[in-house]
């Protein structure tokens, strides 16, 4: 089994959304809390951060180049250095109250994002989707932490987590790749870490960041843990595949909340990862819009 290696010589606060660029070979990440889209080259070594004016909950690369940004206060189109090119639409939720958090886009080229709940009091955080006229409608409701959402290849099943509540599920999608009733697929026990980001790979396997585990897990098509890879790290957030065959696992991982002995005692929180896997992953499309 290959050990997981740092990318490189970096640490962010809340690393999340990676995201693998072929054309460029290049990795692009979010970094919630300090408000950053980067870009990693790994053939040049290359590291760019474009700055933007509010938490980046996730984003898409577009394919009329730049990206769609899901920031606390909504949803916006960007150029290539995250300069605000249109306003798509206000956070549906309380935008005081519930940032966006994970998202992504499906193999029609509409983008998904969703929120994360701060009170924590009820399920109040949501998920809503943009079309390619940027229209805009909320999905589902009753979750506290929206996460993990990926969609299978034979455009069967839209897969996602709620990560405060332990638990993933599985929506069925109809022949226009609308989603149908939403299904617990699987729960996790207290202690055993909690489903966050996630990737699917070739074989239909779902592979998901245990946050508070210490590791990655691949799930099968049936709800198995079939396998899990350690990381030196508590708390990783998502992966993505990539590379030159998509068989390099990116792994983003947080040092959030952490306090200073914990970070002593595990120094590469906030890095990113590679790990060299067996199965190659599905490739995240990109943002398809109307053009005018």
């Amino acid at each position: 089994m290959n050990n997981p290696s740092v990318l490189f010589d970096y640490v962010g606060h809340l690393p999340e959304c990676p995201t693998w660029s072929a054309h460029e070979s290049s990795l692009y990440w979010t970094d919630i809390l300090e408000k950053q889209i980067h870009c990693y080259h790994v053939l040049t070594g290359e590291h760019q951060i474009f700055h933007l004016d509010e938490e980046v909950g996730c984003f898409a690369l577009r394919e009329t180049g730049g990206f769609i940004v899901a920031m606390r206060s909504g949803i916006c189109l960007t150029d290539s250095t995250g300069a605000i090119q249109q306003k798509v639409c206000d956070n549906p939720n309380n935008p005081a109250l519930a940032r966006f958090n994970d998202g992504g886009v499906d193999q029609d080229g509409r983008f998904y994002a969703g929120t994360y709940w701060a009170p924590r009091d009820f399920n109040g955080a949501l998920l809503c989707r943009v079309d390619a006229s940027l229209n805009v409608r909320v999905l589902q409701c009753d979750i506290l932490g929206a996460n993990g959402l990926a969609f299978s290849g034979d455009r069967q099943w839209m897969y996602s987590t709620d990560t405060p509540n332990h638990v993933m599920y599985r929506t069925a999608l109809d022949s226009e790749g609308n989603p149908g009733v939403r299904q617990v697929f699987k729960t996790f026990p207290v202690g055993s870490g909690r489903p966050d980001g996630a990737a699917m790979d070739i074989e239909g396997h779902y592979w998901t960041a245990m946050f508070d585990g210490h590791h990655i897990a691949r799930i099968s098509p049936e709800g198995e843990i079939v396998e899990t890879y350690k990381l030196p790290v508590r708390c990783p957030t998502m992966v993505c595949f990539g590379g030159s065959d998509m068989k390099t696992l990116y792994i983003t991982t947080t040092r959030e909340n952490m306090t200073a002995d914990e970070i002593a005692l595990r120094p590469l929180s906030g890095s990113l990862f590679t790990l060299q896997v067996a199965v190659a992953g599905l490739a995240k499309p990109k943002f398809k819009e109307t053009t005018k």
